[in-house]
Formats: C-alpha cells, sequence, structure tokens
C-alpha cells in the first residue's frame, strides 16, 4: 500500500462532499434520467463515505506496519484517522437517531389520520381530514397513509385528484422516505465545515419527478401539472412525502414539455442513462479497490 493513499483517499472524501454535488446540482440532464441521476447522487455519497473510512483504516495500517515512521507521517496519517473515527461514530449515531424519530414521528401521523380521517368516493383509498387549505401528502410506512384535505377534494378536478393520489401512491410504493431518510444520515456522518446540503435537497427533487413520471404515465401532464400548481404552497407535515415538498416550478416546465429527452440533436436520455449508471459504479469501485487492492495482495504474499 502506497504511502501516500491515504492522502487521495481523504482529498477524494473532501471533493466529494463538496465541489462534486456542487457541480452535479448544476447539471440539466437529470431532468430527462432522474432514475440514473438519482443513482449517481447515491453512489457520490456513498464513495465520499467509503474513502473517509478508507483513508483512515489505510492510514492506521500504514503507521503500524511503518518501522520507523517520522512525525509528519504520523500527523498526516492521524488527522485521516481522526476524519474516519469522527464519520463512522456520527454515521452510526444518525442512522439511530433519525431512524428513531422518523419512525416514532410517523407511527404517531398514522394513528392520528387513522383517528380524524374519514373515506370519500372521491378519493379512493385516501383519508380524508377537515384541515383548513388544500393539502395532500403520503405518511411512510408499513402500511402507508394518503391524506388529502376536504379543501383540496373542493378545489381540484376529479382527474386532478386521481393525479395527485397516483404521484403521492408512487412515492409509498417505492419507499422513496428511505431513500431520503438515507441521504439525511450521510450529511450528518460529515463535519459541519465539509459537508453540503445539496445532495439531500437533489435527491428530494429528484423522487419528486419520479412520481410525477408515474403519476403522468396513468393520468397525463395536464391535470398533474394542474394539481401541482394549486397545491404548491400547502404545508407539508415533518416526516411526510407531498408533491409540493419541492418548489413546483421546474416540475410543472418539465411536464409542459412533454417526455423529457427529447429534441433535435439532444442526447439521448438512454445514453444519458448508460452514462450515469457507469459513473456511479465508477465512484463505488475506484476507493473500494484502492483501498481493498494492496491489502488483498500482502495477505496473498503472507500466504506464500
Amino acid at each position: 500500500m502506497n504511502e501516500t493513499t491515504p492522502v487521495v483517499l481523504l482529498l477524494l472524501a473532501l471533493l466529494l462532499t463538496g465541489p462534486a454535488p456542487a457541480l452535479l446540482a448544476r447539471a440539466r440532464w437529470p431532468l430527462a434520467v432522474p432514475r440514473a441521476a438519482l443513482v449517481l447522487w447515491q453512489a457520490l455519497a456513498l464513495a465520499a463515505v467509503l474513502s473517509a473510512l478508507g483513508a483512515g483504516a489505510s492510514a492506521g495500517s500504514l503507521v503500524v506496519a511503518h518501522s520507523s515512521p517520522g512525525a509528519g507521517l504520523v500527523a498526516l496519517h492521524g488527522a485521516a484517522m481522526l476524519l474516519t473515527v469522527v464519520v463512522l461514530a456520527r454515521l452510526l449515531w444518525s442512522a439511530h437517531t433519525l431512524g428513531m424519530a422518523l419512525r416514532s414521528r410517523r407511527r404517531w401521523q398514522r394513528h392520528l389520520v387513522d383517528l380524524v380521517g374519514r373515506a370519500d368516493r372521491r378519493a379512493p383509498g385516501a383519508h380524508v381530514l377537515d384541515a383548513a387549505r388544500p393539502l395532500a401528502y403520503c405518511i411512510p410506512g408499513m402500511p402507508s397513509r394518503l391524506v388529502v384535505s376536504a379543501p383540496a377534494l373542493e378545489h381540484l378536478a376529479p382527474a386532478e385528484v386521481d393525479a395527485i393520489l397516483t404521484h403521492e401512491r408512487a412515492h409509498a410504493r417505492a419507499r422513496h422516505d428511505l431513500v431520503l431518510e438515507a441521504f439525511s444520515v450521510l450529511h450528518n456522518a460529515f463535519p459541519r465545515f465539509v459537508r453540503s446540503s445539496v445532495a439531500r435537497e437533489s435527491a428530494a427533487g429528484l423522487v419528486e419527478m419520479l412520481a410525477d413520471d408515474a403519476a403522468r404515465r396513468r393520468c397525463g401532464p395536464v391535470p398533474l401539472a394542474r394539481a401541482l400548481a394549486r397545491l404548491a404552497d400547502a404545508p407539508v407535515p415533518a416526516g411526510t412525502l407531498a408533491s409540493g415538498a419541492v418548489s413546483p416550478v421546474v416540475r410543472i416546465r418539465r411536464l409542459a414539455a412533454g417526455e423529457p429527452g427529447g429534441g433535435a440533436g439532444a442526447v439521448p436520455p438512454w445514453m444519458q442513462a448508460a452514462l450515469a449508471y457507469a459513473a456511479a459504479a465508477a465512484l463505488v469501485v475506484v476507493p473500494t479497490i484502492t483501498v481493498a487492492a494492496p491489502w488483498l495482495t500482502a495477505l496473498a504474499s503472507a500466504l506464500r
């Protein structure tokens, strides 16, 4: 294992938590292939954690294996090990506390809507609440709950109600809550001075686009776009998924443009998706191989 390996992995971890997410967030191609873009974001976050953990693990191995490490080597590798310990501890703590808090809140919300909600033939499968404002959202869980307010049923046309409920069912069926929860856990794992919220925010937008696509395929773009516009300012209870949780302006424009990825001279969506999946695979494989390969070589040599 090269002595520069911990430094390279540490720099890669910092790159993947700051500049790389900022660059990806400015790209326009995710509008055409949101599923592939979401996979790339997940790979980016996972690669950042793997790089941070690998930096500390490889630094510890080098310091132990070095016969007479200098002060500079010890200090540099000590910094890599410290980051690893911090990231690992925060990752475990965040996964525990965030998961417990979200599940507790959602259990209470499901119990509440079961008590005060009512059925309505205009919103099959949903719990109707007598709230003051038009709103619609999904409470994730097993089983999930679809919630719509009475004012929403009054203000939306039947086709629009069907579109927005199809959108929320897509969230529940795909368990988009677990995707966003993972991004929140990884976000909290890194120290405040190196992390960025852009990955979590971008992922939230992408899962909304995925649910939009599911609703568009069944109900068409026009009813969904109208429903999004009318529910744009709807309040979103904490811990739920709602169509208005992310600014709907870009999503409505995307629906108005028709099937994404078209246009003369445009890169075909399948090619954009293939490139995104390839980049995602490379992001996960590179830091893993960088750390694992030297260890496997050393182990093979020791067994000879």
